[in-house]
This record gives C-alpha cells, sequence and structure tokens, in this order.
C-alpha cells in the first residue's frame, strides 16, 4: 500500500502541476503551440523508451483508429484547457477538469452497458453539475469570459472521459506504452499545423520554452507511466483516485507560486464536484467497488 500511495501522491504533484506549467507558458505561445509542442517532446520521449525495449514495430499494427484517438484523448482536450486559461485561473481549470468520471457515468447510460448509472451514481451526476455551475460563477472576477473559460475545461474533461470509453476498447489488444504513443503520434500529427500556424515571431522566454519540456516530459511522458503503472498493480479503480487530488495540489500550486485567489464559493463547488464525483464513480459504495473505465491522461 506503501507503494500505491507514492505512485498516487506523485501522479497528483505531475499533474496538478499541469496547470501551472501551462498557465507560464501562456505569456509567450498560444494554446496550440503550447500543446503541439507538449506533445512532440511527450511522443520523443514515449518513442525513445519503446526504442530502447526494441518495440517500435508494434507501431505499425496499431492502427489508424488508435491514432485517430489522439484527438479525443490530448489534442482537442489538451488546447481546450489550455484556451480556456486564458481567462481562469489553472487551479479553477483543475476542478472544472476533475469533472471527467462524472462524464465517464453519463456517458456509460449509453456507451457502456456495464456502467449504467443508477442511483446514487445519478445523484452524483446532479450534484456534479451544481458544483460546475457554482464553480463558473466563483471566481473573483467572474465575467462571460471567465464562464466559458470554465465552461471549455468542463467541455475537456467531457472528452476525456469519452476517450476513456474508446480506449478501453482497445487496451484488451494493445499495451499501456503502445497506446499511450500512438495517441500521442495522432495528437501531434493533428495540432502540429496549427502550432505551426500560431508560432510567435519572436523567441519565446526560457520560462515558457522550459514549462512546455516540462509538460512534455513529465506532465505527460512520465505521468502517463506513472498511470499506467497504478493500472497494471493496483487497477484501474485505484488509479482513477487520482482525480480526487489534482484539485487541491493544482490549487497549492497556484495559491503558492502565482498567486491567485481561492474564494469561499470555489471551495463549495470543489467540494459539490467532488462529491459528485465521488457518488458518480461508485466510490462511496464500496460493496459494489470494481475496476472503472481508466481516465486518459491529463494536463
Amino acid at each position: 500500500m506503501r507503494a500505491y500511495l507514492t505512485l498516487l501522491l506523485s501522479l497528483a504533484a505531475l499533474w496538478g502541476a499541469s496547470f501551472m506549467f501551462i498557465e507560464i507558458a501562456l505569456d509567450d505561445l498560444e494554446p496550440t503551440t503550447l500543446m503541439a509542442g507538449r506533445c512532440l517532446i511527450a511522443v520523443v520521449f514515449l518513442l525513445a523508451l519503446m526504442a530502447s525495449q526494441r518495440r517500435l514495430g508494434a507501431l505499425r499494427g496499431a492502427g489508424w483508429r488508435v491514432y485517430a484517438l489522439g484527438i479525443v484523448n490530448s489534442a482537442l482536450p489538451f488546447t481546450l484547457i489550455a484556451w480556456g486559461q486564458q481567462h481562469i485561473d489553472s487551479g479553477v481549470a483543475a476542478i472544472g477538469n476533475s469533472t471527467s468520471p462524472i462524464w465517464v457515468a453519463v456517458l456509460a447510460i449509453w456507451l457502456a452497458h456495464s456502467e449504467r448509472a443508477t442511483g446514487l451514481r445519478i445523484v452524483g451526476i446532479v450534484v456534479g453539475l451544481v458544483g460546475v455551475a457554482v464553480l463558473a460563477g466563483a471566481q473573483p472576477d467572474a465575467g462571460t469570459w471567465a464562464i466559458v473559460g470554465t465552461l471549455a475545461v468542463v467541455l475537456a474533461a467531457f472528452l476525456y472521459a469519452l476517450a476513456s470509453i474508446l480506449i478501453q476498447r482497445q487496451s484488451a489488444r494493445l499495451d499501456p506504452l503502445t497506446l499511450s504513443a500512438t495517441t500521442m503520434v495522432g495528437a501531434s500529427v493533428v495540432l502540429l499545423p496549427f502550432g505551426i500556424a500560431q508560432a510567435p515571431s519572436t523567441r519565446p522566454g526560457w520560462e515558457s520554452v522550459a514549462a512546455v519540456l516540462v509538460l512534455g516530459i513529465a506532465g505527460t511522458g512520465v505521468g502517463i507511466l506513472i498511470f499506467m503503472k497504478i493500472i497494471s498493480d493496483y487497477g484501474s479503480f485505484r488509479a482513477q483516485l487520482v482525480t480526487y487530488l489534482l484539485p487541491v495540489t493544482a490549487l497549492l500550486y497556484g495559491t503558492l507560486l502565482l498567486g491567485e485567489t481561492v474564494t469561499g464559493w470555489m471551495v463549495v463547488g470543489l467540494l459539490l464536484i467532488l462529491t459528485g464525483v465521488a457518488l458518480g464513480s461508485g466510490a462511496l459504495r464500496p460493496q459494489r467497488v470494481r475496476d472503472e473505465v481508466a481516465e486518459p491522461a491529463r494536463p
């Protein structure tokens, strides 16, 4: 159990910090350029790892559908989160991102019969959505763009949920490293033209460059490997519990290092969302705990 907690806390620290590094990189880079760089760096890291294990041949047999999943799993949600953070604080983005398990429960009604929401899980969905509404209006200077930015991050969480259900169907035939690398290649191919088109005319500052490097190597490359390790050793349900920790770590980073403001209503929105996640994912029903749909890589 100590090893599990070490892995879980390490993952929460990495992914919670991702929102802070996105905030830093946005000072010099557009969302598409930032995320294209992040994905490319992650691809180099993951392919180098596959090459060291002499497994690059597995990429040929993955199939185009797995590469296309990178659009839903990474390209779109990554960009939506970065765009949203142009209008909201990193801590708010992390709270909005934590709604992903709620959307898994919603989508499972149609896409995964074994995960259909009933009883308390439906209550959890409703409570979580109320939390989103509270969060959207809870920021210090909540205006139209702040609300739209929050909803962009929530839409990204929805895409993460959709991707998790679609990826689960591929996980039976592809190992986690191959699956992660192929989806990241697909995301890079889609984002690269937009990233180049919106690249800055002047050289970005070293802080932005460093932030992108950290996002690509640590937040995406290493983060995926830790996440897959938890799934492999402890099951996807326990891996999904990182969702509860991300808003906490991101709020701490944002408050202590970026000087962001945390309001009482933001805390209320966070508590409502986490309660909704707990009910919607079945975490408050230990007698019926089973492996849930695994979440894909996050910011």
